[in-house]
C-alpha cells in the first residue's frame, strides 16, 4: 500500500520538479550565455523515441536546435545513419558536444555551431528536433515552415506548436514527443502567424 501511494505521489511530483528545473537552471547558471531556453538534457530513452518516432534513418540530415551536449544529433548519426548538426548558443556546450561527437567516432556525421538558434540555416534538414520551451516553439515555428521543405519532419520533446496540432504524439512517463510533417497546407496556415 505504502509502495503504491509513493509511486503515485513522485508521479504527480515529477512534472512541477520538472519545471522547478527549467525556472530554476536560468538561475543556477549566471555565468552561461543568455538564450531563450536553459539547458536541461534529454534522457537517452527519450532521444532514441524522438528519433523513431520521427522515422530519422540514413540519408537523413537533422538539425538539432538547441543541441545541447550533442546527444540527440549523435545518436541520430550512431544508430539511425543520419548526418546532423546541433545549433546552440553556449560555447560550452558546443565543446562537450564536438568532445562527445569525437568519442562516439561520429565526427565525419555530425557538426556543431555556435549559434543562435533564430539565426539558423535549417533549409536543408529533413528533421529538425526542438527541446525548447512553449513560447519559443511559437516563435520560431514560422522560421521552420519558411525553410523547411515539404515532407520534413519536425520532433518535440515535451512542448507542442500551439495551435498546430501533432500528427502523432506518445507519451513516455510524464515526457511527452509530438511529431509533425511540413506540408503546404501548414507552410499556408501557420507559417506567417
Amino acid at each position: 500500500m505504502r509502495t503504491s501511494l509513493l509511486v503515485r505521489m513522485c508521479a504527480t511530483l515529477a512534472p512541477l520538479l520538472y519545471i522547478l528545473v527549467l525556472v530554476g537552471a536560468p538561475l543556477a547558471a549566471q555565468d552561461q550565455p543568455r538564450g531563450d531556453v536553459p539547458y536541461v538534457p534529454t534522457p537517452p530513452e527519450v532521444v532514441e523515441e524522438m528519433l523513431k518516432l520521427g522515422s530519422v534513418h540514413n540519408g537523413d540530415i537533422l538539425f538539432d536546435l538547441g543541441c545541447g551536449d550533442g546527444r540527440i544529433v549523435i545518436m541520430a548519426a550512431q544508430k539511425f545513419g543520419a548526418h546532423g548538426t546541433g545549433i546552440d548558443l553556449d560555447p560550452q556546450r558546443i565543446k562537450e558536444a564536438n568532445e562527445n561527437a569525437r568519442q562516439a567516432g561520429v565526427t565525419d556525421k555530425v557538426k556543431f555551431i555556435e549559434q543562435n538558434l533564430f539565426d539558423a540555416d535549417v533549409h536543408d534538414a529533413t528533421v529538425v528536433t526542438l527541446y525548447l520551451l512553449p513560447q519559443v516553439n511559437l516563435k520560431i515555428r514560422p522560421m521552420l515552415l519558411k525553410q523547411l521543405k515539404v515532407g520534413a519532419r519536425i520532433v518535440s520533446h515535451q512542448f507542442d506548436m500551439g495551435d498546430w496540432d501533432p500528427d502523432k504524439k506518445i507519451d513516455i512517463g510524464w515526457r511527452t514527443i509530438y511529431l509533425w510533417t511540413v506540408t503546404e497546407k501548414a507552410k499556408a496556415q501557420f507559417g506567417e502567424k
